[in-house]
């Protein structure tokens, strides 16, 4: 660990990619291979490899208490520290012996990485935050300040070196006379940047790199979105358009194999329990498959043009979210469908480097062939929901749907611009726009797939309090929350951190810090003098701010000092903006 803690540093010293791979490569070469393979892991900035999914559930809260209780520091020393570094690894290399007198680590060789992992996954057993606080004093009993530093970057998920998972890859290729292609395909196959380093390294890698197989049930990375500022730019990128509505849901890659059905979020996380329903109306399959979509909040009930349904706002399926249990109640009052508009597997074989146009005829002939229904479940996990308005049934028991999204081909800007207002009519955020010849790029955005949606409204808001940013933004206060007035009274509406320039934020950081109502530590309740104008795509009920409402995805428009507080917007404007979206 204490020659990992030492590479870190140097990567960490230098801002040139090829000398950041240089150093990772020598690195690699220079131990032993089942080290590299846990080096490659950890410089990754996670404990384990992404296939398994394993999490360590140990929060900066927990790690806090242990570091002050080791340091013998007080909360205020520690805050003073985070202050100055942004971040808790470099506080605990800074606030614990640097000798590791107190823990007697200095005098012995140190753990291994493999032996590292192996206490991570003893961390990753433990139940209960006390059990996980006993794991990590004696983790960290082991370690010198300097591995204790990155010990804890890797337990929080980021290293913070100037070092992506892209660049690990290229080093790998580098240290072991690899083809960097293979080497990433074999890891986005695989989701295991260790057992990648091991095929690589291997004198036959030339047949076992090419040979790799995907891994199910690991999650691909989802090709992304640019924003199009209008349909004359979309169009700009290429002519032939095909064309969906863009849901207002969560994105969500489902796996089908040998008669098991999971569902991942875009950060790789398995949802499936959160959507019990979902697994019987994805079953059956007569292959194996891997599918791209959105969940939606869905209303089953039969419109008057005879539509089978329509998706319902953010604010209802955010009910869903983050749910382990999920009970019958919930399934009946928040149903939901699976919107399906790309495949990436099939019948053995990876999609990704086919046409978009291609895949969609792949696509429609999977959803198309005869499914054999997966054994029964109860009624509510089957999705068998029961339509209820006020006290009376008015719908017979319906099976949750998994929908082709519908496409739509365009080629004037005069068609996208009817195909928008068509869309934001049927309740949607606006159009995805997409290049028929397109590969799905995993992880990645480009042009070949576009996102074409209007801001709902912009809002005069007054900040309330600030926080202290971290990485680039170390020791100035980036993140805003705000507030609309109700009469005298301020009401927080939502939280942003995007918008202003960097000049602006260190100006308006030497404001802050001399008009600071309440020290928090990391977090300052200000005067509510300085307003502000944000920007956001929805609005929805919310008990996270008094106001009752929340913003999602605010971003700062601009500074209006040209406004006092006093001619902020009311939650009486919120009100009606929530009321245009439809949730009257």
């Amino acid at each position: 660990m204490r020659k990992f803690a030492a590479a870190c540093e140097r990567i960490a010293g230098t801002t040139k990619k090829l000398e950041k791979i240089a150093i990772v490569a020598n690195y690699l070469k220079s131990r032993p291979l089942q080290e590299a393979a846990v080096a490659a892991v950890f410089l990754s900035g996670r404990p384990f490899p992404v296939w398994e999914e394993t999490t360590l559930q140990v929060g900066g809260r927990l790690l806090w208490q242990v570091i002050e209780e080791l340091s013998g520091k007080s909360g205020a020393e520690l805050t003073a520290a985070y202050r100055q570094h942004g971040d808790l690894g470099a506080v605990a290399a800074e606030v614990l012996p640097q000798d590791g007198a107190v823990t007697g680590a200095a005098n012995s060789d140190g753990l291994s990485l493999p032996a590292v992992q192996a206490e991570f996954r003893k961390l990753a057993a433990a139940r209960g935050s006390i059990a996980k606080a006993v794991f990590v004093r004696e983790l960290f009993s082991q370690l010198t300040a300097l591995e204790a530093k990155y010990v804890v970057k890797i337990i929080t998920g980021d290293l913070r070196i100037g070092l992506k998972e892209s660049l690990v890859e290229e080093a790998i290729a580098k240290a072991y006379d690899g083809n960097l292609k293979e080497v990433q395909r074999a890891n986005m196959l695989l989701g295991d940047i260790g057992e990648t380093l091991q095929l690589t390294a291997d004198n036959r890698q030339a047949a076992t790199l090419s040979q790799v197989k995907m891994r199910l049930f690991h999650p691909l990375g989802f090709m992304l979105a640019s924003p199009a500022q209008s349909a004359d730019e979309a169009l700009s990128y290429f002519q032939d358009a095909l064309v969906e509505d863009k849901y207002d849901g969560i994105r969500a890659q489902a796996h089908f194999s040998g008669g098991e059905v999971r569902i991942f979020s875009r950060t790789r996380d398995d949802i499936t329990e959160s959507f019990p329903e979902l697994p019987e109306a994805l079953s059956g399959f007569s292959q194996d498959v891997i599918l791209d979509g959105e969940i939606v909040a869905w209303s089953y009930l039969t419109g008057e043009s005879g539509e089978t349904g329509r998706a319902l706002p953010f604010s209802a399926l955010q009910q869903r979210l983050g749910r382990k249990k999920v009970s019958e109640e919930m399934l009946r009052r928040v149903p939901v469908a699976y919107l399906v508009f790309d495949v990436l597997y099939a019948g053995g074989e990876l999609l990704i480097d086919r046409p978009l146009a291609e895949r969609a005829k792949v696509l429609d002939q999977v959803l198309a062939a005869p499914r054999i229904p997966m054994p029964a479940m109860s009624n509510a996990k089957q999705g068998r929901l029961a339509l209820e308005s006020g006290e009376s049934t008015v719908g017979a028991a319906i099976a949750t749907q998994v929908f082709r999204a519908p496409v739509f081909r365009a080629s004037s800007p005069q068609e996208l611009d009817q195909m928008f207002e068509a869309a934001q009519a049927r309740g949607n955020e606006g159009l995805m726009i997409k290049d028929p010849a397109s590969a799905y790029s995993p992880g990645r955005r480009g042009k070949s797939w576009l996102k074409l949606k209007r801001e709902l409204a912009t809002l005069d808001v007054v900040v309330t309090a600030v926080e202290y940013g971290h990485g680039k933004r170390i020791g100035v206060l980036s993140d805003y929350t705000f507030a609309v007035r109700d009469g005298d009274r301020l009401l927080n509406i939502g939280k942003a951190y995007s918008g202003l320039t960097d000049i602006e934020i260190s100006e308006m950081t030497q404001w802050f810090l001399k008009h600071t109502i309440e020290d928090q530590g990391m977090r300052l309740v200000v005067e509510p003098k300085i307003v502000l104008e944000v920007a956001f795509n929805n609005m929805m009920r919310s008990d996270r701010h008094n106001s009752g409402y929340a913003l999602r995805f605010p971003r700062i428009v601009r500074l209006r000092p040209d406004k006092l507080p006093e001619e902020a917007d009311t939650i009486e404007t919120v009100k009606k903006i929530y009321e245009k979206q439809g949730h009257g």
